[in-house]
């Protein structure tokens, strides 16, 4: 079996004092690939030296993460604009709204939000789509977009069926990661509900942690406890989670 980490952050310093055997570990249990969302401009040169020294293993996006769309938000989109036109990058991402941690730079994180779905239907890019506490601001805002061809993942979904289903009819897809293990979370019996068509796994390392590892540092080797997990919602086998995920991954992002 082979799984893709379609949502990663091991470039951060979490991971400096083991990354080679973290990398192993994932390998070993068939995570072949992960991709790595962008935070800021603090983090891009980081990130990119990961991605050089893991080469076809680890491949980046490009973008500003809402939690850093603030009064330097023009500065860091001009940075971005850079990048997106030095190199390719899989994604745009990770870019979107965020009222849990941050609710006085609203206006900049729509504009860093909207700038980067218009550069990304530019550059004929999926978009990764961070959308904590804003799930509904966020549809919205792709609702508005949408033409036909944008195309992207709402990472860390853990809303309802109606929440679900009003992202897969904009035709994207939902990332899957560590919060399906959460006890009181209500994800499996969403997922339940759901095809496998339309899933992405990923683990959002360092963070998240799926059980039995909450509260500790998260892996992409964790990413067969979310499968597993998927595979008990679905009452279908973790291959069968791994192939369709995987699949579904390597389409969005146009990957071989």
């Amino acid at each position: 079996m082979t799984f893709l980490d379609s949502h990663t952050h091991i470039y951060l310093a979490e991971f400096d004092a083991d990354r080679s055997a973290m990398l192993d570990r994932a390998r070993a249990v068939g995570v072949e690939k992960m991709l790595l969302p962008a935070i800021d401009s603090a983090t891009h040169e980081r990130q990119l030296i990961v991605e050089a020294d893991y080469p076809g293993q680890c491949l980046s996006m490009m973008g500003l993460h809402p939690c850093s769309a603030k009064e330097t938000v023009e500065e860091e989109l001009k940075i971005v604009r850079a990048y997106l036109e030095k190199r390719s990058f899989v994604a745009v991402g990770e870019i979107g709204l965020d009222l849990y941690w941050d609710k006085d730079h609203l206006d900049q994180q729509y504009l860093a939000f909207e700038r980067q779905i218009e550069w990304a239907l530019e550059f004929d890019l999926p978009i990764v789509i961070h959308s904590r506490d804003s799930m509904d601001r966020c549809i919205e805002v792709v609702k508005k977009y949408q033409r036909g061809n944008l195309r992207g993942v709402f990472h860390c979904f853990s809303g309802s069926v109606d929440s679900a289903r009003r992202i897969i009819d904009l035709g994207f897809y939902l990332g899957i990661g560590g919060v399906i293990t959460y006890k009181n979370a209500g994800l499996p019996a969403v997922i339940a509900q759901l095809s496998l068509d339309h899933l992405i796994l990923e683990t959002d390392a360092p963070y998240l942690s799926p059980v039995p590892y909450r509260g500790k540092r998260n892996e992409p080797s964790y990413l067969t406890i979310v499968a597993e997990k998927i595979a008990e919602a679905k009452f279908c086998s973790v291959k069968e989670v791994a192939e369709q995920t995987t699949a579904n991954a390597k389409q969005l992002f146009r990957l071989t």
